[in-house]
C-alpha cells in the first residue's frame, strides 16, 4: 500500500511541474507511475520518506532536496510532466481541433458517449493532420 501511495504521489507531483510542453510524445498516466517510479523511486525514498503525499509536498520535498536528486529523476520528471501537460491539453481542445472535420466527414453522427470521436478514428484517412495528431496526443487512438 506504501508503494502505491509513493507511486500516485510521484504522478499527482508531475501534474505541477511548470515545463513548457514542446513536441514531446504524450504518455498515458499508468505509464507515467511506472516511468517515475523507476526513475524517481529511490530519490523520494532516500530524500522524502515519510513525506505526507497531499498539498504537494512530495514536489516540495524534492525542490528542497534539488541538490541531492539524480539528474535522471530530474530529467525523467520533466519529460513525464510535459507529456502530461500536452495530453491533457490535447483533450481539452481536440473538440475545437476537430470541429472541421467532423462538420465534413461525420455529417448525422451523435454527438455524446464518444460517437464523434469514433467516426474520425474511422476516417483518419481523410481528417486532417492536425485533427488526427490531436486525437493521438491525446491518447485516443
Amino acid at each position: 500500500m506504501k508503494s502505491y501511495r509513493f507511486l500516485c504521489g510521484a504522478f499527482l507531483f508531475t501534474l505541477f511541474i511548470p515545463i513548457e510542453v514542446g513536441h514531446a510524445q504524450t504518455i498515458s498516466y499508468a505509464d507515467a507511475i511506472t516511468t517515475l517510479s523507476q526513475a524517481c523511486g529511490a530519490d523520494i525514498k532516500k530524500h522524502c520518506k515519510g513525506v505526507n503525499l497531499g498539498n504537494n509536498a512530495i514536489q516540495s520535498c524534492l525542490q528542497e532536496n534539488q541538490a541531492k536528486v539524480s539528474p535522471t529523476c530530474t530529467a525523467t520528471l520533466a519529460q513525464v510532466g510535459a507529456s502530461i501537460q500536452k495530453r491533457q491539453a490535447a483533450q481539452a481542445n481536440v473538440a475545437s481541433i476537430c470541429r472541421g472535420d467532423a462538420a465534413r466527414h461525420c455529417k448525422g453522427v451523435q454527438p455524446g458517449e464518444a460517437h464523434l470521436l469514433g467516426c474520425l478514428l474511422k476516417a483518419e484517412r481523410v481528417v486532417t493532420d492536425e485533427c488526427n495528431q490531436a486525437i493521438t496526443d491525446a491518447g485516443w487512438r
